[in-house]
């Protein structure tokens, strides 16, 4: 074993079971569990608007103003939309050296319904745009910080809002013993479906909050190519094509001059075909049976907004048979300057190699390239099915039991997750059976919600004094 009070923590390989639990009680000398309840903003923190204008400045300039606007419609929001601002903040917080690959984003709304590849209903992390390998805490308390402000924002107590958080920590902690004491290949298996919600549900919800769980879960199955094709498209002067809704989806035909126009098109015909070369060859013979038919600009999430992002429509055997895929900019994670560069070079790499590390099942259009814009920059991708069976629960719906609930079906997720790239006997062994790294992590979520509170006040007082710009979605 080596140690210092930076380096990660390593065992020789082929350790056994014995010495990786040794290695992680020894953590606790490094970061005592307790200590994780501290967050005291360093003295020298960066300015969290500085840190927006950054990465502002790499994104498509007219955009930005909605991306103010959405975070400014709430804490939450501004949380959402502030994944680089919270891993400058957790750069400074302790940590016990054990490292896996982290999600880089894991609040609440970035757990949700998705499809496998055998069409089955799975929960599982949905956003990967920041995952890189680092502190497995990160992951947990940005996930601990998200249920504290989504609780505020529903007016729960003080009480229940530390109930939730603890509930969360205790089933991340609990899952991550379990885990521990699995052989490598159940932990690979390991999957949360359809079922076992149906069975958590009439474990720890209502009848109302059963009902609820239903309606997203049928509502989640029909969210598919098929149903994007039926909403996002439109017959013109006889031609099929995506429906404009600007500033949010703006076809191509209407984004660019002719001669512009023409450039770009041939750029994305160019992602797509070279990014079938990332693909299994299986994939890469369906997407080949597959022709484009349109493209869009897309406005998506709340921090992505401003990134480059297209949707493409394809036609497979006839004009009945769509396939709707997602082309995603991807940029360094906002994690890099605190947890290391990306062993891969190609940042549409990186994200895809992280969710296939993270989740139980993944999309079998994921993938990833490369491309020069039309401006002459070179641009990283990762590429992914518009819609595939997506459903997500909204925080503000939710009681405070259901929270809880919700909370720990994400605790256990993201151990799963972590378990699969992390040293979970390592990890279990730090956290241990007792109840310390839950309530501190209920501390520290509520000071953070402290901080976050104040930094969402900056963005709006920002904006409302003319130093940021900000629109609604709905301004043309």
């Amino acid at each position: 074993m080596t140690q210092d009070d930076t380096s990660p923590l390593r065992v020789a390989p082929g350790a056994t079971p014995g010495e990786r639990a040794a290695l992680g009680k020894a953590a606790r000398r490094r970061a005592p569990r307790s200590s994780h309840a501290a967050f005291e903003p360093a003295a020298d923190r960066a300015d969290p608007l500085d840190i927006l204008r950054t990465q502002s400045a790499a994104r498509v300039p007219e955009l930005v103003p909605i991306r103010y606007g959405r975070m400014t419609e709430s804490p939450f929001r501004f949380y959402r939309g502030a994944a680089a601002v919270m891993a400058s903040d957790l750069a400074g917080t302790p940590d016990s050296g054990i490292r896996a690959q982290l999600c880089g984003d894991a609040h609440l709304m970035n757990f949700r319904l998705l499809a496998s590849p055998e069409r089955h209903l799975l929960f599982d992390i949905n956003d990967f745009d920041e995952t890189l390998p680092g502190p497995w805490e990160w992951d947990v308390k940005r996930l601990a910080a998200s249920l504290v402000i989504a609780g505020r924002a529903n007016d729960f107590s003080d009480r229940k809002r530390a109930d939730i958080v603890r509930a969360t920590v205790r089933s991340y902690r609990e899952s991550m013993t379990r885990f521990a004491g699995m052989r490598n290949l159940e932990v690979w298996y390991t999957r949360t479906d359809a079922d076992l919600l149906r069975s958590l549900a009439a474990e720890k919800l209502t009848a109302r909050g059963r009902r609820r769980l239903a309606e997203v879960t049928a509502k989640a199955r029909t969210r598919d190519s098929l149903q994007a094709f039926d909403k996002l498209t439109e017959t013109a002067d006889g031609r099929l094509r995506i429906a404009p809704d600007p500033p949010l989806l703006v076809p191509l035909a209407d984004l660019l001059p002719e001669a512009e126009r023409g450039a770009l098109e041939k750029q994305v015909h160019k992602l797509l075909r070279r990014y079938g070369r990332s693909l299994p060859s299986d994939r890469r013979a369906l997407l080949a049976d597959f022709r484009p038919a349109d493209m869009a600009r897309k406005v998506v999430g709340v921090g992505s907004v401003g990134t480059r992002c297209w949707i493409i429509l394809l036609l497979g055997r006839d004009g009945a048979d769509p396939l709707f895929l997602q082309a995603k900019e991807a940029d360094t994670s906002a994690l890099a300057p605190y947890a290391g560069p990306s062993a891969y070079r190609n940042q549409g790499e990186r994200v895809v190699a992280g969710q296939r590390m993270m989740q139980a099942a993944g999309d079998i259009f994921l993938g990833w390239e490369r491309v020069d814009g039309i401006d002459g920059r070179r641009r990283d991708f990762y590429v992914r099915q518009l819609r595939d069976w997506k459903g997500v629960v909204e925080p503000e719906l939710m009681v405070p039991r259901g929270m809880r609930a919700f909370g720990e079906l994400c605790g256990a997720t993201l151990a799963r997750a972590h378990a699969r790239s992390g040293d979970r006997i390592a990890i279990a062994a730090y956290l241990g059976r007792r109840d310390v790294f839950d309530r501190a992590l209920a501390t520290f979520a509520e000071r953070y919600a402290d901080r976050n509170e104040r930094d969402h006040r900056a963005l709006t007082d920002a904006v409302a004094a003319g130093r940021l710009p900000a629109a609604g979605e709905d301004d043309r």
